[in-house]
């Protein structure tokens, strides 16, 4: 355990930004998977839905710092790829 009080609250600020990041990590692989779900069923509306939410919550990510903006682009763009793909 660090000694110094400037790393033990940078100790504390990690662990709170680890536990942010994950959940929105989580989320974001859930809104996905939704999106890829909907695709392989078939149902237009409600992957288009669902696409709309994955990407706004990756826009989301991508602001807080979660994902570098370059990843959001190209995770956003290989699922409308996908759901364009299942439309077809």
């Amino acid at each position: 355990m660090a000694n110094i009080e400037s790393q033990i609250k940078r100790n504390r600020q990690t662990v709170k930004r680890h536990a942010r990041n994950q959940t929105v990590r989580t989320e974001l692989k859930t809104r996905v998977k939704a999106v890829l779900t909907a695709a392989d069923a078939g149902d237009a509306e409600a992957t288009e839905t669902a696409l709309r939410r994955a990407q706004k919550r990756i826009d989301t990510a991508a602001a807080m710092g979660v994902l570098h903006p370059n990843t959001a682009n190209r995770k956003k763009s290989r699922l409308a790829k996908r759901a364009k793909q299942s439309r077809a």
